[in-house]
């Protein structure tokens, strides 16, 4: 039995599709979740993020007030950012800080007397969500082997990609061959029709969702993918951790929301729809307000530091200044789930996500269906069976017939 590229690469192809394709699976219906995370969240919450009642027509508690009031109601817990929105019928949102690795449920608060109307109820399964995507649940989260397995299985994707563009090559090219699927055609014809067509129109995609997803499993990535983008590389643990061992201590408490929040409100917050202000910690030494204006997206959001002591200005930095490939650095979230090309482009990036259990379904289709058709042919009269074979060639006559090679 003669062994060819094409015999190999359509081994490769679908025996990864046996093992890495159902971790691909999941991976695709958790990022799927994840890419509406905000609009579920608002969902799940309506009757807690929106006043029933009519607005009043009385003052809002500043940043401080809404801070000291969440704290007071959420004992040993603290207030790391509050989210606050234009629209007046939306209450603050206060976050609080990690403890023992996880993040306590957010509260939402009345806007009047800061009262807690509740806590964020689907926060704690897209957590789990979400670790179930980057780390498959494994041990260790980012520090143990889950980032690396779906880094793996990221690697895993591109190889499907680069394997079955191989394996669809025809001979004469024509757009129809290419991008309309022929269903009519019976059994096994159907199903790799649908499988190849499908696949050739998600590649784009499946693509930048590689070469984004790479970014957060290997350090190496990140940093070529850095300088790439922006000319400078970003330094490593060692020299992060000295630097971070060199700058000053975080300010302690009080700090001076209120006046950070004045001094955006007169310069900004009079067109934002939405400003999340974040407060001083171990890994950021000032206040620092970032917000949304009508019509914005979520990687052109502009944003203001202040000093925690005084909240005075120190820097403004504003989205559309930033060069293309700074803005892709510092949004690679949003690059990975389509809503850097715009909301239509991340529907697709959210189908394609979910697309990747129909890949498994008709791969392990189109599998039992040539496991099926070798042992016909092996059981038929002059098949492969019938006829004796070197010893050396048992093995590549075993997996040719079991593949049934097209």
């Amino acid at each position: 039995m003669t062994v060819t590229v094409r015999t190999v690469l359509f081994r490769l192809h679908w025996a990864l599709g046996l093992t890495a394709g159902f971790a691909l699976m999941l991976i695709g219906v958790t990022g799927a979740m994840m890419s509406y995370e905000e609009a579920i969240h608002e969902w799940i919450d309506a009757d807690l993020a929106f006043i029933v009642a009519p607005v009043q027509d009385r003052p809002r508690l500043g940043p401080d007030a809404l801070v000291a009031r969440a704290e007071a109601q959420r004992p040993g817990l603290s207030v790391d950012a509050l989210t606050l929105a234009g629209d007046p019928a939306r209450v603050p949102r206060a976050r609080f800080a990690r403890q023992d690795g996880h993040r306590p449920a957010s509260a939402y608060l009345d806007p009047y007397d800061g009262t807690l109307r509740g806590l964020a109820r689907a926060e704690g399964a897209f957590a789990t969500i979400r670790a179930l995507h980057r780390y498959l649940l494994l041990p260790g989260d980012g520090g143990g082997w889950g980032r690396t397995a779906t880094g793996a299985c990221a690697l895993t994707l591109l190889v499907f990609l680069g394997t079955g563009v191989y394996l669809r090559w025809p001979k004469i090219h024509r757009w129809k061959i290419w991008l309309k699927p022929t269903l009519a055609r019976p059994g096994r014809a159907r199903w790799w029709s649908l499988h190849a067509v499908l696949g050739t129109w998600l590649v784009p995609i499946y693509l930048v969702l590689v070469l984004s997803g790479l970014w957060w499993s290997y350090d190496w990535y990140r940093s070529g993918a850095t300088w790439l983008l922006t000319g400078t590389v970003p330094p490593g643990k060692e020299a992060a951790a000295k630097r971070n061992a060199e700058r000053p201590a975080a300010p302690e408490r009080p700090f001076a929301l209120d006046a950070a929040w004045a001094t955006f409100m007169e310069a900004e917050g009079r067109d934002a729809t939405q400003a999340t202000l974040t407060l001083p910690g171990p890994e950021l030494r000032v206040i620092r307000i970032r917000w949304l204006r009508a019509g914005q997206r979520p990687e052109d959001r502009d944003e203001m530091t202040f000093d925690a002591r005084t909240g005075s200005l120190l820097t403004l930095k504003r989205a559309a200044d930033k060069p293309l490939g700074r803005r892709i650095a510092d949004n690679m979230f949003e690059v990975h789930r389509g809503r850097f090309f715009g909301e239509a482009v991340g529907l697709l990036f959210f189908v394609a996500a979910l697309a990747l259990p129909l890949f498994a379904a008709t791969g392990l289709t189109l599998y039992i269906l040539r496991r099926r058709a070798g042992r016909r042919r092996n059981a038929a009269p002059g098949g492969v069976a019938a006829r004796p074979l070197v010893p050396g060639r048992q093995f590549w006559a075993r997996l040719g017939s079991s593949a049934g090679l097209r």
